[in-house]
């Protein structure tokens, strides 16, 4: 099938490409000329695991291409993807603009028949009025709207198209409902799960379905304060209530509070739908307050492993997580001014999201090498659960820093080896531990409470 993307972002790449290989011929078309012009020379300006080189095969092959005239593209196009951007109003609900505009833009260039798919995230009803808009322009109704929500996390997209939990087909006529299922086939043959309902229920399965492990995740978050305080560990706890198939094991890791760009704008938006309808979602404003509120108290909680005159830390990763240069409502973002405020000086490391970083944040040193930001440094903060840092070299690592605290937002370590290099472990969800030196006195394993070593022991 012909499709035009429109939108070379994110979700526009990563679907384009996705769509290229499943046999489609695919024009991604953005207004940019310069992002066009880079894309033509194959540089990609993300970076997702695997989408350069799947982006340069399916060029090479001629199923994928770039344009920056929808003029010359849209009137071949059997259907046209909407993968523009949404960003959040002042008051949480989201602006539409981008979308209408996409819409307005294709209604007089595409022929009869054809299908407008509306991939960005957008608010129960969208379609229809999007539907209307095309009407008036072309002073017809013989173009069709359907809604196909995404569901792509950055660090695996590309396999969260192919190998999808479902596809959701929001359409409210025959043919555009036809025409998706024609459009996903080669996924269908394998399995995937093909959900067909109208557009209001698509629109809302994204926001219900973000909402909802966000909450997971908020859930797990408060769970780990609670085993801080009473000396449990939130992983025992997670795996624990993991294994109820009701529940699962995913979205249960307890860390810095979520971000990037989906969770924090679609459970603001989400929320503002509550308002508009006049059903409050009470559970979702409160895990956005207290989400928000989780990220400032980290600095507090660094700030307090810090002696007085010492004020070097290290920040080892600002992407809102791992395998994706993504800032958007990180972390990182809110802990660093407060520090800085505190008259900390900063060194920052990240494998992939320095230049999106450098963007939004001054005044802070970067490293090359996670030991070269810890050197010197007063304590070490993990935020984001890259490989290379679950590596770490430890001893190497306890060999660069002045202090001794190493604060681990993401768990990526087991106490006791952390302790035996000499320092202070502290990790969430769990109650810090002091380095090895200071409780040498202690009998081995005296007090952990942890004797998961018996189950795996022969009878």
């Amino acid at each position: 099938m012909d499709v035009i993307m429109i939108g070379a972002g994110y979700v526009g790449l990563t679907t384009g490409a996705c769509l290229a290989e499943l046999g489609h011929r695919v024009t991604c078309v953005d207004n940019d000329a310069s992002k066009v012009a880079r894309l033509k020379r194959a540089e990609i300006p993300i970076y997702e695991p695997g989408l350069s080189e799947l982006i340069g095969k399916l060029v090479s092959a001629g199923r994928l291409s770039f344009s920056d005239d929808l003029a010359e593209v849209a009137p071949h196009a059997q259907l046209a993807f909407i993968a523009v951007g949404t960003p959040s109003a002042p008051n949480g609900d989201i602006d539409l603009s981008y979308v209408k505009n996409a819409a307005v833009g294709l209604a007089p260039l595409l022929k009869p028949d054809a299908v407008i798919v509306i991939k960005s995230t957008v608010v129960a009803g969208t379609a229809k009025l999007v539907r209307e808009l095309v009407t008036e322009v072309r002073g017809r109704d013989d173009v069709h709207v359907a809604s196909n929500p995404e569901f792509l996390r950055e660090g695996s997209a590309i396999r969260d198209f192919l190998e999808a939990d479902r596809i959701v087909a929001g359409a409210d006529d025959r043919r555009a409902a036809e025409v998706l299922a024609l459009l996903y086939e080669p996924l269908r043959a394998k399995g995937v799960p093909f959900v067909a309902t109208n557009t209001t229920n698509a629109e809302m399965i994204k926001y219900a379905a973000n909402a909802f492990l966000a909450l997971k995740i908020g859930f797990i978050n408060e769970v780990a304060d609670l085993c801080e305080a009473a000396g449990g560990d939130v992983a025992a706890v997670a795996d624990g209530i993991g294994l109820d198939h009701r529940i699962g094991r995913a979205f249960l890791n307890a860390g810095p509070g979520f971000g990037g760009s989906c969770f924090p704008k679609d459970t603001r938006a989400f929320a503002a739908i509550g308002r508009r309808y006049g059903q409050p979602q009470l559970i979702v404003e409160t895990l956005i307050e207290r989400n928000e509120a989780r990220k400032a108290a980290l600095s507090d909680r660094i700030l307090s492993e810090l002696k007085a005159g010492s004020r070097r830390v290290a920040i080892l990763g600002t992407a809102f997580k791992a395998n994706t240069d993504d800032v958007r409502d990180s972390a990182a973002l809110t802990v660093i001014p407060l520090l800085k405020k505190a008259g900390a000086k900063i060194t920052a490391h990240d494998p992939k999201a320095r230049h999106e970083t450098e963007r939004h944040l001054k005044g802070i040193s970067w490293a090359d090498c996670p030991y070269e930001a810890a050197t010197n440094a007063d304590a070490v903060v993990i935020l984001t659960e890259w490989e290379e840092y679950a590596a770490l070299d430890l001893a190497r690592l306890a060999k660069a820093m002045a202090g001794r605290s190493l604060l681990d937002f993401r768990n990526l370590f087991a106490a006791e080896e952390v302790n035996r290099h000499g320092l202070r472990y502290i990790a969430t969800g769990r109650r810090p531990a002091a380095p090895i030196s200071s409780i040498h006195s202690q009998p081995t394993g005296a007090g952990s409470g942890d004797w998961s070593e018996i189950a795996a022991a022969p009878a």
